[in-house]
C-alpha cells in the first residue's frame, strides 16, 4: 500500500525493514519533505495480507504494481528488506531509478537460519498493553519502531502480520544470492552499514566496492536501525546523496 506524505518535487520512497511499516519513517518525513514528494509503503504481510508467493521476485513485483501510479523516475530509500527490494526493482525498471540508498541489508543470507529468531518472536508476550509497553520490552530503538507498526486493539497491541510467515519472508533470503541485481544497478547509490549489523561481515563495503556509482557509508557504534539510532548521522548522508542528485538533475 502506497502512501503520499506530501512535499514538492522528484518522487522519494521509503521502504521499511522485515516486520517494519511505513510508519517506522514518521520522524523523518519533515526533513525529507524538503528535497521532494515523499511516499511511503507498506509491504506485503505487514498491516496487509500476505502474497501466497514469499520469493523476492513477488515483493519486488508487487512493489512494481504500486509504484505506477508515479509518473517520473524515483529515488528509492530502504532499510533492511527495503533496500533490498530496492535494489531489485531498480535492476528491474533502470528507468524508473534515479538514485538508491540501502541501509544495513546485504546480498547473500545463504548459510544462516532463522530458527533463532523464531523462538524470539513466539516468546513475545502479546498483546501488549499500550505503547509504552512495547517501548519498555523492546528498548528506546526497537521499541518506538515495533510500536509504531504494531496493531491496536481492544486487548492492546500486537504484532502487526503472522510470525510464521515474518519468519519465512527471512527464510527466503537464505535461498540465493542477490549480488547480480546489484550488479545490474546503474545509478547512483549510498550504502549504509552499521557497526553492529545484522548482515554477513564485509559485504556491505564489497556492494560499495563493485559499484563506481555507490558511496559506501560505515556508522560506527549503530545498530541495525540507523536511521533511528543515528539520526543526525543518517540525515546528514542522506541530506548530501539527495543534493548530489539534485545537482546532477540540473546539469542534464
Amino acid at each position: 500500500m502506497l502512501h503520499n506524505e506530501g512535499g514538492s518535487g522528484a518522487p522519494i520512497v521509503l521502504l521499511h525493514g522485515l516486520m517494519g511499516s511505513a510508519a517506522t519513517w514518521r520522524d523523518h518525513l519533515p526533513w525529507l519533505r524538503e528535497h521532494g514528494t515523499v511516499y511511503t509503503f507498506d509491504a506485503a504481510g505487514h498491516g496487509r495480507p500476505p502474497l501466497d508467493d514469499l520469493s523476492t521476485e513477488a515483493f519486488v513485483a508487487d512493489l512494481a504494481d504500486h509504484l505506477e501510479v508515479i509518473g517520473e523516475p524515483m529515488i528509492l530509500i530502504g532499510h533492511s528488506m527495503g533496500g533490498l527490494h530496492g535494489w531489485c526493482y531498480a535492476a528491474l525498471h533502470p528507468e524508473r531509478v534515479r538514485g538508491l540508498v540501502v541501509e544495513d541489508m546485504a546480498p547473500d543470507f545463504r548459510g544462516g537460519s532463522a530458527d533463532g529468531w523464531a523462538a524470539v518472536i513466539a516468546s513475545w508476550p502479546q498483546p501488549f498493553a499500550d505503547e509504552q509497553a512495547v517501548i519498555d520490552y523492546f528498548g528506546p530503538i526497537a521499541g518506538p519502531y515495533f510500536a509504531a507498526s504494531f496493531t491496536r486493539g481492544p486487548d492492546g497491541l500486537r504484532l502487526h502480520g503472522d510470525g510464521p510467515t515474518f519468519v519465512k519472508m527471512s527464510e527466503v533470503w537464505g535461498e540465493k544470492h542477490y549480488w547480480d541485481e546489484w550488479a545490474a544497478i546503474d545509478v547512483p547509490s549510498l550504502v549504509i552499514e552499521a557497526e553492529q549489523t545484522v548482515t554477513p561481515a564485509g559485504q556491505i563495503r564489497r556492494m560499495g566496492e563493485v559499484n563506481p556509482k555507490c558511496t559506501y557509508l560505515f556508522v560506527a557504534g549503530a545498530g541495525h536501525l540507523v536511521h533511528d539510532e543515528r539520526p543526525a548521522e543518517y540525515r546528514s548522508a542522506v541530506e548530501d546523496f539527495l543534493a548530489g542528485l539534485a545537482s546532477e538533475r540540473e546539469q542534464s
